[in-house]
């Protein structure tokens, strides 16, 4: 006996995504190097102020966290999704500007929230230490992140 199944022309639906948002392979690089990111930069805030190369006078729990929590677990996140996403979107030869451009707002936004008393340089620092810094740290997170949805068991 041979069952045959035909469509009925009235159920017209459409089709049901095949992957969820959260499981696509982009989705879930971005997911992994935001998280890579928040590490990282809460690891270099810990080794810089144990350095004394800066200081965070004004932070949430000042007795339990010597850094500002608020930017490395909820600000540098958004910022870094933000980079990957626009990263991602861009022509490869319009990258480097986007990362010169990081570099010199990292420099303005440090020295207004230096202005704000939420931040404090030692006075050997100088702000093209940020604008490099933060070049290569988004260097190494877009890499991060280029590598995760490359790679070739995803593929």
């Amino acid at each position: 006996m041979k069952i045959i199944v035909k469509q009925s022309k009235k159920l017209n639906l459409p089709s049901w995504r095949k992957k969820q948002f959260f499981l696509e392979r982009n989705n879930i690089a971005l997911l992994a190097a935001t998280l890579f990111a928040s590490l990282l930069g809460t690891y270099l805030d810990l080794i810089f102020v144990e350095c004394r190369f800066y200081a965070f006078p004004k932070r949430l729990f000042p007795k339990i966290f010597s850094i500002n929590i608020l930017f490395t677990l909820v600000i540098l996140p958004i910022i870094t999704a933000s980079f990957l996403i626009v990263m991602h979107k861009i022509r490869p030869f319009v990258r480097p500007i986007l990362l010169c451009l990081i570099g010199i707002l990292a420099c303005i936004f440090e020295q207004a929230a230096e202005r704000a008393g939420v931040f404090i340089h030692s006075s050997n620092w100088n702000h093209f230490y940020s604008f490099f810094g933060y070049i290569l740290f988004f260097i190494i997170i877009w890499r991060f992140y280029s590598i995760l949805v490359n790679s070739p068991e995803n593929n």
